[in-house]
């Protein structure tokens, strides 16, 4: 499930992941390793939603390999969740790099996880930094349009509170 708000410059897009048994340690956590992956789906469906396809770039010869990764655990999340996962695009990428910013959310809306990873457009031929691509910037160009706008899924409808203080991991 994937529902796109356009904010007062700020692209967001929230799709659902269920947790499989095989994502998860010993301790029924899901293990450390699987947020890299589960951002990565929350962003490449993100920009499908945009009408912006990863092997469309690709084919134009364009890549986008991750500069950065950062991730900060709050709470588990654990076998069967429902997870929202939230991607966030604060401002309109410039040059070479774009910015995705996450929150990973459970069925009671607790924050469990948040992060970001630091996009590279890259030429796929020598793999040097390449401008953001014209049809990515116009995808995204009027979420940071001038002037406040309603959500495309109604008026009203609201971004996260602020985040909780850290939690401890015992449920």
């Amino acid at each position: 499930m994937i529902n796109a708000i356009l904010q007062k410059k700020m692209y967001q897009s929230d799709i659902q992941i269920r947790v499989r048994y095989a994502e998860t340690d010993q301790m029924g956590y899901v293990y450390h390793g699987n947020y890299a992956a589960y951002f990565e789906v929350a962003r490449t469906e993100s920009f499908r939603e945009l009408g912006i396809r990863y092997k469309d770039l690709e084919g134009q010869g364009v890549g986008m390999p991750v500069g950065e990764l950062h991730t900060r655990f709050r709470r588990p999340a654990r076998y069967d969740d429902l997870l929202t996962i939230r991607v966030m695009l604060r401002e309109l990428a410039e040059g070479s790099r774009v910015k995705f910013e996450y929150e990973i959310r459970n069925e009671a809306g607790e924050l469990l996880t948040e992060g970001y990873t630091l996009m590279v457009f890259v030429s796929t031929s020598n793999g040097r930094p390449v401008p953001i691509p014209d049809s990515v910037r116009e995808k995204l160009a009027p979420y940071f349009a001038e002037g406040e706008g309603d959500s495309p899924l109604g008026p009203g409808r609201a971004t996260p509170g602020d985040a909780p203080a850290p939690a401890a991991f015992g449920k």
